[in-house]
């Protein structure tokens, strides 16, 4: 079975201002879903109309950072923060709801400035495992699913809590674990996709070290990757969050070529479609 592709709004189109366009733009390129970081600034029924127009699916959002002025990125595992991190994760459940998204990726948050890890991990810890109980129960009122990021600290944030795959295998089976294909903490990306697959409820791409297209110079096997989900059953959707190296159309390519490898039309249809 071909895979399915999401386009991830806070990275493709940079060249739209307004998530709604963006998303009528993904749907002119042929994606059949959409994902987003917290939309800041878009009303729910801005988004699910653009959405329902475009015959698009919201497949992902995730819930608000906190305090970006205080660098905040999450809150999820912040000590202290437990009353803030809930009241975002109501919201961020009310607007899912609204726009028709099931998945909510729960963001960790930073170890503290001027906090040395190791002295916080186990003050964080207890705080993450409180919330991600508090998130469990929540979401499984809602029928909607909570998803885990492990977020590299040698490139993309040094400060993130959850860095990797083995820290963020949670016990309750209501969280899955989302991945975006990283290379650079863990190496060994085939033997780990295997691994955790039973636990993967989403996967993200990019080319590393640059965070460009996939077809851009770089360490990973796209093709060969993309054969690899489709030889282990995956059939969650592959969002696409890298920065375009130009205009977001050109560089879809890749994805063109794909469609066009499996014999599928524009848009990932099967040929026989009509």
């Amino acid at each position: 079975m071909a895979l399915r592709f999401s386009a991830n709004l806070s990275w493709l189109f940079p060249e739209l201002p307004a998530l709604p366009a963006r998303l009528e733009a993904a749907a002119a390129a042929g994606f059949g879903a959409v994902e987003a970081a917290w939309p800041a600034g878009c009303p729910a029924q801005e988004l699910r109309a653009a959405a329902e127009r475009a015959r698009v699916q919201i497949a992902l959002l995730n819930t608000p950072p906190g305090d970006p002025e205080a660098g905040e990125l999450g809150l999820a595992a912040v000590p202290g923060r437990q009353a803030a991190f809930r009241q975002g994760l109501e919201a961020a459940v009310h607007y899912a709801r609204a726009v028709g998204c099931r998945r909510i990726h729960v963001m960790s948050g930073r170890v503290p400035l001027g906090t040395d890890r190791a002295a916080v991990a186990g003050e964080m810890e207890t705080t993450f495992i409180e919330n991600l109980k508090y998130t469990a129960d929540l979401l499984s009122q809602e029928d909607m699913i909570g998803l885990l990021e492990p977020i590299n600290s040698r490139i993309t944030d040094p400060r993130y809590y959850l860095n990797t795959p083995h820290q963020g295998k949670p016990d309750n089976k209501s969280l899955l674990q989302r991945r975006r294909i990283s290379k650079i903490m863990d190496g060994n990306l085939s033997r780990n996709l295997e691994t955790y697959f039973p636990l993967i409820g989403h996967i993200q791409i990019a080319q590393v070290p640059g965070r460009h297209e996939p077809d851009s110079p770089g360490e990973l096997n796209f093709p060969y990757i993309f054969e690899l989900l489709e030889s282990l059953g995956y059939t969650g959707y592959v969002g696409c969050e890298y920065a375009p190296k130009g205009d977001t159309l050109e560089g879809l390519g890749w994805l063109r070529s794909y469609w066009e490898s499996r014999g599928l039309q524009h848009g990932g249809t099967s040929k026989a479609a009509k």
